[in-house]
């Protein structure tokens, strides 16, 4: 097994600190909250701030446009936005939907569309469903017949106010990748689906002789949502690491403040063993997240990649909620109520643990690529 990079660059750390300054200063706690109670869950002109960063493009080489980054340097955006679980359609359009058209960047109408996502003229999302395994036999149920798509996929991340959607169909037969634009359409072909997460969006695909424009066909439309399956798990442990970093440190802060019989309860030794569990734990999330980056970039062997990005997906998934929970319980009261962003990262941190695989299921694919027997 190849050593992997797990210290980042000075560049790296530059691009961290400018994505932390740009959300502390536009997607504060408090109006993410208040976002979750409007009909408009998404924030645009956030988004439109990550774009003149030049983030939301990271993964688009610069000759269609885009920044010319790599993963590496997206898991650090990804992880800034889960310290701010920031209301944007980052996973669906600039990971997932942005992975697969990479993947086929040498067809004519992929380098267009790679284009418009790199303009910021759409957001786009990938029509999967949002269970789906890294390593998983890709299936679907969406038909192509004559230029237009029939069929339904759900749930779909990010999928509500999508202007471009990347649909996986058979094509007589044939696994066909093609891009559908929902406003073409009386009847939007977008069914919300209530979240259990209020600032990530999930939806059902509902499609009836939808018109859509193929990209490709055959093995590469199936080895593209592949590898945007795993590119997007590999994405989510880093944002997962975020989640629990932002938790720590909230938890943290709450109790070297509060005060009982005299002192910090922060001084508690059953406090400090709970929140040294909590650090322990992130410190190895944060080493398996950085790896499965790395692992993206450096190496050529799928199951190399595989395996690394199952280890981040499983433990990054598990640390989030445990320090999630944590954070709600060492709150006390104040961790129990509406007004305190605490839910909203106990959410998230719950809701990506089911997205693109449960860690369970993550740990079975382990067990076969390093031929053990899965408990």
């Amino acid at each position: 097994m190849t050593s992997r990079r797990l210290v980042l660059t000075e560049d790296q750390e530059a691009l961290r600190t400018a994505v932390r300054d740009l959300l502390s200063q536009h997607s504060p706690w408090a109006s993410v909250l208040a976002r979750t109670e409007s009909d408009a869950p998404y924030d645009t002109s956030l988004w439109v701030r990550l774009g003149d960063l030049g983030v939301t493009s990271l993964l688009i080489p610069e000759e269609y446009g885009g920044s010319g980054g790599d993963a590496r340097d997206l898991a650090v955006v990804c992880e800034e936005l889960g310290a701010f679980v920031a209301p944007v359609p980052f996973l669906g359009s600039a990971v997932l939907a942005t992975a697969a058209l990479v993947a086929v960047r040498s067809d004519p109408v992929a380098a267009d569309l790679l284009g418009k996502l790199a303009s910021g003229e759409v957001t786009a999302a990938l029509a999967i469903p949002a269970t789906t395994v890294p390593g998983a036999v890709l299936s679907t149920t969406v038909l192509a017949a004559d230029g237009k798509l029939t069929g339904t996929v759900t749930p779909v991340v990010d999928l509500v106010g999508a202007g471009l959607v990347i649909v996986l169909a058979l094509d007589d037969g044939e696994p066909a990748l093609y891009a559908v634009r929902p406003d073409e359409s009386t009847a939007p072909p977008v069914r919300p689906i209530t979240p259990l997460d209020l600032t990530r969006q999930v939806a059902s695909l509902e499609l009836v002789a939808h018109p859509a424009q193929l990209i490709v066909r055959g093995e590469p439309a199936l080895s593209a949502v592949a590898t945007a399956v795993v590119a997007g798990a590999a994405m989510l442990a880093a944002e997962q690491v975020g989640l629990a970093q932002w938790s720590l440190d909230t938890t943290v802060a709450y109790l070297k403040d509060r005060h009982q019989f005299g002192r910090p309860i922060g001084s508690f030794q059953a406090l400090k063993h709970r929140m040294a569990q909590v650090w322990r734990r992130l410190g190895l999330a944060r080493a398996a997240a950085i790896a499965a980056a790395d692992v993206l970039v450096t190496e050529t062997n799928p199951d190399e990649i595989a395996t690394v990005v199952a280890v981040a997906a499983s433990y990054c998934s598990e640390t989030a909620v445990f320090a999630a929970e944590e954070m709600i319980q060492l709150l006390g009261g104040i961790g129990m109520t509406w007004e305190h962003p605490a839910h909203l990262y106990l959410a998230r941190a719950k809701a990506d643990e089911l997205i693109l695989g449960a860690p369970d299921q993550h740990r079975a694919r382990l067990a076969e690529l390093v031929d053990l027997p899965a408990i």
